[in-house]
């Protein structure tokens, strides 16, 4: 898993842009040396914008850019680690009380994550492509 970056402000396509550079091209590239790595992100508008795809176009042959067709089904495993980071810090007492003690306390349960639960995340995405393709890219149950 890549590093948890803070934003302060609302993340904008030019703003994403600036983070890619400096994070995703050098795990990438440390991590998935061999070239074989696959980044995936979501639609959302800044990582769907013209400049950032056109960066990813240009650098990344040192791994794979999954892209997600437009209006296509959420299969992004990322919303499970939220849940899982999110629940860690309801249950956290006494709870953050300030962003920055709410900062810390996300990079500590993002480090606690066990790494069976990770690899079970990623070993489901076969099984979530084939429900998908069974509703031919409509509303699963996943």
């Amino acid at each position: 898993m890549g590093p948890l970056i803070c934003l302060e402000t609302t993340l904008t396509g030019d703003r994403y842009l600036r983070i890619l550079p400096d994070h995703l091209y050098s795990f990438m590239s440390i991590v998935h040396s061999d070239g074989l790595g696959q980044f995936q992100q979501d639609n959302a508008t800044p990582h769907a914008s013209r400049v950032v795809t056109k960066w990813l176009q240009e650098h990344s042959s040192g791994f794979r850019h999954f892209h997600w067709p437009p209006k296509s089904s959420e299969m992004n495993i990322i919303e499970d680690i939220w849940d899982a980071l999110l629940h860690a810090v309801a249950n956290r007492s006494p709870p953050p009380r300030t962003s920055m003690d709410l900062w810390t306390v996300l990079k500590d349960e993002c480090c606690e994550l066990p790494p069976r639960y990770l690899q079970t995340l990623v070993e489901s995405m076969p099984h979530l492509v084939e429900a998908l393709m069974c509703v031919r890219g409509g509303p699963t149950r996943y």
